[in-house]
C-alpha cells in the first residue's frame, strides 16, 4: 500500500510575531480545507492511504466532515484516512513523535504544514523519508507557497514512482550547531543574539543581533534569511552558506522584511561565505542560538559553539520538477474508452 503522512500543525503562525506584525491568521477550517485539497491530489495520482498525526486545534473535526460531504456529492475521491496512535501535547514534540512514527510506518514521504519551525522539527525526527512543505506558518522561507492540490499531484507522483527518483528529490542542506555535546539542526538560519533568555522563542527584534548564518538567503524572502537574501543572495541548490556579521554601528546599513509587514534596519559589519563542513563560531562569547526563527539554546563563555554547513542533509519533493516531468511524459493524458 502506497501511503503519504500528513503533520498539519494546528498552533503554526500564533507567535509574538503575529501581533507585533501585521501578518493574517488561518483558521482551523482553512487549515483542514488545505489537507482537503491536498488529498484530493494525493488520491488522483494513485496514493491509496494518508496516515495523519493527531490533534486538538479541530482540524480532524472540519476534515471528516468536509471528506464525508464531498464523497456524498461524488466531487471527488480521497486516500483512505488514518490517524496515529498517540498522546497530543500541543508541544513540537508531537510533529516529532508523529515524524518517528510515520517513517516506521513505512510512508513514502511526509507532508508538512507549517513554518519554518515545524519542517525543522519534522526534518529533524524523520530520518530518510523525503518532506514536502506546506506554508502555514509566520516566516515561510523554507516551505513554498504553491496549492496544495498540486503539492497533493506531485507527492503523489513521486511516492507511487510515476517520476523517477533522480528528477522527484531535491537535496537540501542544513546547518549543523554543536554547543558541547548537543547538536541541533536549522533549516534555514541560525541566528546568534546577546540576549540570555529563550523567552517568547519567536526572534522579531533585529536589537542585538551579531550573527547570523544561513543556507540559503533570497532577495524575495521573509524573515532573518531575508538579510542575506539582499546583501549577499545565495540559492537552495548552490553548495555554501552565507556568516552575515551584524553590528547597529556598522557603516553598512541595510533594510529588511524581518516579519510580514515588519521592515527593520541593520548593520552589516561582513559578510563570508561558508563552505560545506568548515566549522564557523559567533562573534560573541555569551548569547542565545535561535533556530529557524525561534530562540531555542543559551550560552556562555564558557561553551563552545559551531556551526557548520552540511550539504545533501536531507531530500524534499522537488513539486515544479515532478509536474514538468508528467506533463513531458503525458501522465496526465487519458485517452478515452
Amino acid at each position: 500500500m502506497v501511503k503519504v503522512g500528513i503533520i498539519a500543525n494546528p498552533i503554526s503562525a500564533r507567535d509574538i510575531r503575529r501581533v507585533i506584525s501585521h501578518a493574517g491568521n488561518l483558521p482551523i477550517n482553512d487549515r483542514a480545507n488545505i489537507v482537503l485539497r491536498m488529498m484530493a491530489g494525493l488520491a488522483a495520482a494513485g496514493v491509496e492511504e494518508v496516515v495523519v498525526m493527531p490533534e486538538n486545534g479541530g482540524i480532524r473535526f472540519h476534515l471528516e466532515r468536509s471528506i464525508q460531504r464531498e464523497l456524498r456529492l461524488g466531487h471527488a475521491n480521497f486516500p483512505r484516512l488514518r490517524y496515529l496512535d498517540m498522546p497530543v501535547t500541543a508541544t513540537p514534540e508531537d510533529s516529532a513523535r508523529a515524524a518517528r512514527m510515520m517513517a516506521e510506518d513505512g510512508v513514502r514521504a511526509i507532508v508538512v504544514l507549517g513554518g519554518d519551525g515545524t519542517n525543522r522539527v519534522v526534518v529533524g525526527a524523520c530520518g530518510a523519508v523525503p518532506v514536502a512543505g506546506v506554508s502555514t506558518g509566520t516566516n515561510n522561507a523554507f516551505p513554498e507557497l504553491r496549492e496544495p492540490t498540486i503539492t497533493g499531484l506531485a507527492v503523489g507522483l513521486a511516492v507511487t514512482g510515476q517520476v523517477p527518483k533522480p528528477v522527484a528529490l531535491r537535496p537540501n542542506k542544513w546547518l549543523e550547531v554543536t554547543l558541547g555535546e548537543r547538536r541541533e539542526i536549522a533549516l534555514v538560519d541560525v541566528a546568534v543574539v546577546e540576549d540570555r533568555f529563550v523567552g517568547a522563542r519567536a526572534i522579531w527584534k533585529t536589537t542585538g543581533f551579531r550573527d547570523l548564518f544561513v543556507t540559503f538567503g533570497l532577495p524575495q524572502a521573509i524573515g532573518m534569511s531575508a538579510i542575506a537574501g539582499l546583501c549577499d543572495p545565495v540559492d537552495r541548490a548552490t553548495p555554501e552558506g552565507r556568516h552575515v556579521r551584524l553590528s547597529p554601528d556598522a557603516p553598512r546599513q541595510l533594510l529588511a522584511p524581518i516579519a510580514p509587514g515588519l521592515i527593520d534596519r541593520v548593520g552589516i559589519a561582513g559578510v563570508a561565505r561558508m563552505a560545506p563542513g568548515q566549522a564557523h563560531r559567533p562573534s560573541i562569547h555569551a548569547g542565545t542560538l535561535a533556530f529557524d526563527g525561534e530562540r531555542e539554546l543559551t550560552f556562555t563563555e564558557g561553551d563552545r559553539v559551531s556551526v557548520r554547513l552540511v550539504p545533501d542533509a536531507f531530500r524534499t519533493i522537488d513539486v515544479p520538477a515532478c509536474m514538468a516531468h508528467a506533463a513531458q511524459a503525458g501522465l496526465f493524458i487519458r485517452n478515452p474508452d
